[in-house]
């Protein structure tokens, strides 16, 4: 169990400003093995983001409690994932060779295709959330976080690393996961979706439209992933994270105004 909480530890800080006690320690093959924690991380990334939404609705309108929302998510993730969101953008969006598409992800400046992605992005997400009620909004962050996070991770098992893993970032994370670390990601979503059903706010037949859709992004980021790089990256690791929890709020959405929420 020790050894458990070490490797959350470490997901933690690694996807998060949050700091960890130096007790935790880091070995190369942790990094690597907590992925089974991410969905974990994204969890507690959720929870933080619907408890500023449910603050700022008490003193603002939906719209821009949803803004605040996001933003301090943004700032407490340190915009991981939507920084290789829009790197996956700029190196995938135009009609380029995988190596030089690997090139483009590697530059730290945002392009063309980057910033009209991102912009897209956070947008949808904003405006899918200002559709929903407040008591659906809330457990839907939760999901959305928790879900997503665990889709990057079943990446990681499907495919093998496209980029130069002696050149990666996080090498550790340059390796496929194994099946436990996506069993152990299946349960933080299992957590999730318990916890979301006992709060209320979300159906059971929500909850099964709204992870069929990111079952369905998930299964196209392979596609498209595997097509176009022959694997995945970190930045594409970051964008799955990103069109996943967007699928799990479109579902939502969509669910709501026909009376399954």
């Amino acid at each position: 169990m020790i050894h458990e909480l070490r490797l959350f530890l470490i997901a933690l800080q690694f996807m998060t400003r949050v700091p960890v006690p130096r007790w935790v320690g880091f070995e190369p093959g942790w990094l690597n093995r907590s992925a089974r924690h991410f969905a974990g991380v994204g969890m507690l990334v959720g929870v933080f983001g619907a408890a500023v939404l449910w603050c700022a609705s008490r003193c603002w309108p939906m719209a821009v409690a949803v803004g605040l929302s996001m933003a301090a998510t943004l700032w407490l993730t340190g915009a991981f994932h939507e920084d290789g969101f829009a790197d996956t953008c700029d190196g995938l969006g135009g009609a380029v060779t995988r190596e030089r598409a690997l090139e483009i992800m590697k530059d730290s400046r945002i392009g063309a295709f980057g910033a009209i992605g991102i912009v897209t992005m956070l947008g949808l997400k904003a405006a899918t959330l200002v559709t929903l009620p407040l008591a659906t909004a809330l457990p839907a962050l939760v999901l959305g976080h928790t879900a997503s996070r665990a889709a990057a991770t079943a990446v990681m098992l499907m495919l093998p690393y496209a980029g130069d893993a002696a050149h990666a970032k996080a090498k550790p994370l340059a390796q496929q996961v194994g099946t436990g670390e996506v069993i152990g990601a299946a349960l933080w979503v299992a957590l999730a979706c318990a916890g979301v059903w006992a709060v209320g706010g979300i159906t059971v037949s929500t909850l099964g439209v709204a992870l069929a859709g990111t079952a369905g992004a998930s299964v196209l980021c392979v596609r498209w992933l595997r097509c176009r790089l022959g694997g995945f990256t970190g930045d594409t690791l970051g964008a799955t994270q990103q069109i996943t929890e967007l699928a799990l709020l479109l579902g939502v959405s969509a669910a709501w105004p026909a009376g399954l929420a």
